[in-house]
């Protein structure tokens, strides 16, 4: 299946604008190209390390604590909200890290081969904007309104709201939640919501375009030449072999440095970065008024916030 969304929704927003690089050099031209921020939806997703999302992210867990102690968890009344702001729940016991995983924050994949010799497709940064924080299962169910079955939809006799108390605090700072949309399989509702619905479909519409094709043909006939056989650079990024273990086999290294090499000298990475800005951009003609009307509410959810946070002072 092709990759149509980077890897980690999460790790898409905490990437910051970068500047083009000189485009004299081939390498230089795919690594200026191959980040989000030089795609033209990027100008529509917030950025997780603003100022501005920082106050929305410590609204929510004040706003939390107050409805977390209504709902008779007494201790949340002493909580220090103020360590949870670059957080997010999970449920004790389900913890688990993806260092086995494959894959990394760009679109295009792996483009540099000396990189892709030493670490194969093993590239993902660690997202830095937020971490996990475990709970217990009846803390975190009321805080996210996440049940598992058996779990009772009721704690100390009160009902648990929709979306828990975070989502309640949610919707006290962003108002009613927009329409939620399926991006990769993953249910998505937001202020950016729209945009990632529309980065999911100006991928799949740019990468059925005869000249995306012609580019995985031109990449898959330079493998070819190296020995490795793959139609299109994800089925080479996302080859089962390369899950389950931290780091990377020999030949997986080699894969990797073959596809960037060849990436390099095909012009795959400017080619097909044409072809998805161009869709983009005419995506985002069409839904103008909403994508502002996003951006319009995320700047009230930030305003809104900031004024919990002032007077929970």
């Amino acid at each position: 299946m092709r990759r149509v969304l980077p890897h980690a929704l999460v790790g898409l927003l905490a990437l910051s604008a970068c500047g083009f690089a000189d485009q004299d050099d081939p390498a230089d031209e795919a690594r200026g190209l191959n980040s989000m921020a030089a795609l033209p939806l990027h100008a529509y997703l917030p950025d997780p390390a603003s100022d501005g999302a920082k106050a929305v992210s410590r609204a929510r867990w004040t706003l939390g604590k107050k409805c977390m102690v209504e709902l008779g968890f007494a201790g949340f009344a002493a909580l220090d909200t103020r360590s949870l702001d670059s957080t997010y729940p999970v449920r004790q016991g389900t913890l688990t890290g993806d260092d086995d995983m494959p894959g990394d924050n760009t679109p295009y994949g792996i483009t540099d081969p000396a990189l892709a010799a030493e670490h194969g497709y093993h590239n993902r940064e660690p997202d830095t904007s937020a971490q996990p924080q475990e709970w217990p299962a009846d803390q975190y169910t009321a805080l996210t309104g996440g049940f598992e079955p058996g779990d009772s939809h009721r704690t100390h006799g009160h009902r648990i709201p929709e979306g828990g108390c975070l989502g309640r605090a949610t919707r006290k700072i962003y108002g009613p939640a927009p329409k939620a949309v399926k991006v990769d399989g993953v249910q998505l509702s937001g202020s950016y919501s729209l945009a990632l619905e529309l980065w999911h479909d100006s991928r799949d519409r740019a990468s059925k375009d005869p000249a995306w094709k012609k580019a995985d043909r031109a990449w898959a006939a330079c493998m070819k030449k190296k020995g490795f056989s793959y139609s299109d650079p994800d089925k080479a990024s996302l080859d089962t072999d390369w899950f389950g273990h931290k780091e990377p086999t020999d030949k997986e290294k080699k894969t990797a440095a073959a596809d960037a090499r060849c990436k390099l000298d095909t012009g795959y990475v400017p080619a097909v970065h044409a072809l998805e800005a161009r869709a983009q951009e005419s995506l985002i003609r069409g839904h103008k008024r909403d994508l502002e009307a996003q951006r319009a509410a995320e700047r009230r959810a930030i305003r809104n916030a900031r004024t919990i946070n002032s007077q929970a002072k």
